[in-house]
């Protein structure tokens, strides 16, 4: 066969000295070389359930690998997680009994309290231990807040539960308390509380940015939420962005030492808009449903599971999170260790 070239084609290859960016590009070695974000497990948060009366781990259909864990099991899971190098620890209580202000959030034989004094007694200072502190999973109408007459969430009265629930998160060993009932001053209160109650050193985690997604499904199955209508009354609209900000700037100045943003893969403008506007760790959840995207696709062979996993997470990475919370936390953590 002639090697001659066919002046009738022309030649299109790049001159010499042409910039060729596929050349950092051609291993795997090469590509972890110049990587430019990366996953740490050390930055991973699980978020845990754990079951007041369960006999066992009770398994939950929308979330496959996820468990409503008994006390015994979820010392055992938090165990393997730290292990694993997982950074933290998300835990929500589930309770047998509810009613109209969330009486066990701040009873301290309440399954959450009770759950973090186990996990404070095994762990210690192993792990950084964090507690939700919101009243929907204790509330018999399943809002975050007290209603008032008129059956809606009333704020204020809300504030003086929450200040509560602090303080008895606080005594049952939590490193970090979570409010994400999203309640105007809420960051405040609880601040005042937590100080006037002895526990200057207990760090505050705000959900300071908490759009009401379409995406909590699968959550309100895992705490057995009893809730009717929705939360757009106190929850973020999707829509607002500059609004996100707003809400971002008064929690700082109430007092927040970590801000989080919440869905994270549909919100990774709002995260990389937080990230450049604050000097604190910024955080992202990774919510249920963004879970069960993926395992629904993966179940149905529509995409790879640990490929998919691992690109959404370092989006939210790449986007400015710092924390990442997500159901994922030790199955990636072991997949980066073995790597």
């Amino acid at each position: 066969m002639s090697t001659t070239p066919d002046p009738a084609i022309r030649d299109w290859s790049l001159a010499p000295g042409a910039i060729r960016p596929r050349r950092l590009r051609p291993t795997p070695a090469m590509r972890r070389l110049v990587a430019e974000t990366r996953l740490h497990p050390a930055e991973l948060v699980l978020p845990m359930f754990v079951k007041e009366g369960a006999a066992e781990p009770v398994p939950l259909q929308s979330m496959p690998g996820v468990v409503q864990h008994t006390l015994d099991s979820l010392v055992e899971a938090a165990r393997d997680a730290v292990d694993a190098g997982v950074g933290g620890l998300m835990i929500f209580g589930v309770p047998e009994q509810r009613d109209e202000t969330g009486s066990g959030a701040t009873d301290p034989d309440g399954i959450l309290n009770v759950a973090l004094r186990r996990l404070r007694d095994e762990l210690g200072d192993e792990t950084v231990l964090m507690s939700d502190l919101c009243l929907d999973e204790f509330t018999s109408h399943g809002h975050c807040g007290v209603l008032d007459e008129q059956g809606r969430v009333d704020n204020d009265a809300t504030l003086a539960r929450y200040a509560d629930m602090a303080v008895a998160q606080a005594k049952a060993g939590a490193h970090i308390v979570a409010p994400s009932g999203m309640m105007d001053g809420q960051v405040g209160v609880i601040r005042r509380a937590l100080d006037e109650a002895g526990y200057p050193d207990i760090a505050i985690l705000a959900y300071a940015v908490k759009y009401a997604s379409a995406a909590y499904g699968p959550f309100r199955e895992a705490v057995e939420s009893t809730l009717q209508g929705d939360r757009r009354t106190y929850q973020q609209d999707g829509a607002n962005r500059v609004e996100a900000l707003r809400e971002v700037q008064l929690d700082l100045a109430e007092g927040a030492d970590m801000v989080m943003v919440k869905p994270a893969l549909p919100y990774l403008d709002i995260v990389r808009d937080v990230r450049e506007a604050v000097d604190v760790p910024v955080a992202a959840y990774q919510i249920s449903g963004e879970m069960a995207m993926i395992e629904a696709a993966a179940a149905n062979g529509w995409i790879d599971h640990d490929a998919m996993m691992l690109e959404a997470l370092t989006s939210i990475r790449r986007a400015g999170a710092q924390i990442i919370l997500t159901y994922y936390a030790v199955q990636v953590a072991r997949l980066l260790q073995a790597r």
